[in-house]
């Protein structure tokens, strides 16, 4: 039984390391997007819990902690093993979610923030984007969800050591915490995009 599941695992890394897409000659970016698209994760009892990655849904299917309710229609390829990727995913074993705050992370900042400076307004990749401090460390700002904000660097750049009204810029939406309600509102704006998670999602 543990060699199986060695294998399950291994045959998994092996998914997210090699996969391609079903179709030959699509191009390598095709691949990194089908890997990195979101999937929603449900709890066992069907309630939506968070959103992860394509890649980190088929590692959880592939170790038996969750199982596949919705795919997206695409494959995955590793060695022997075929798999299509999900798009909506339960766990197996009802986990209690708490109810406080997520924790502070670059990461959080982001899926707040929906990958769009605070400041331009610009939709950007992940590796595209880094957190200002709304008011400046140096002049007294703390590393808080109130204070932290997603930042594309020409608009970091353009801030510098300044509040921004002195460097006449202006968020878009006042920061707060990211907490189990704004991850619901974000789940259901993401959902608005793929028509498979919105019986999920109380539409």
């Amino acid at each position: 039984m543990k060699n199986a599941m060695s294998g399950k695992v291994h045959n998994s890394t092996n998914l997210a390391r090699r996969a391609h897409s079903e179709s030959p000659g699509v191009p390598q970016d095709d691949h990194y997007s089908s890997l990195h698209a979101p999937v929603l994760v449900l709890n066992a009892s069907y309630e939506p819990i968070n959103v992860c990655a394509a890649r980190r849904a088929i590692v959880l299917v592939l170790k038996g902690i969750a199982m596949a309710e919705e795919e997206n229609g695409h494959y995955l390829h590793a060695a022997r093993l075929a798999f299509r990727i999900p798009s909506v995913i339960r766990l197996l074993e009802y986990r209690r979610i708490p109810h406080q705050s997520r924790a502070l992370s670059r990461k959080n900042i982001l899926l707040r923030d929906r990958n769009t400076c605070q400041y331009c307004g610009e939709v950007l990749p992940s590796s595209e984007l880094t957190l200002d401090h709304v008011v400046p460390r140096s002049r007294g700002g703390a590393s808080t969800w109130e204070n932290l904000v997603a930042c594309c660097h020409s608009c970091n750049r353009r801030k510098g050591n300044q509040f921004p009204g002195e460097a006449s810029m202006h968020l878009m939406r006042e920061p707060r915490a990211f907490n189990l309600h704004t991850s619901r509102h974000i789940m259901r704006l993401m959902g608005r995009s793929d028509d498979k998670w919105r019986k999920y999602l109380f539409y």
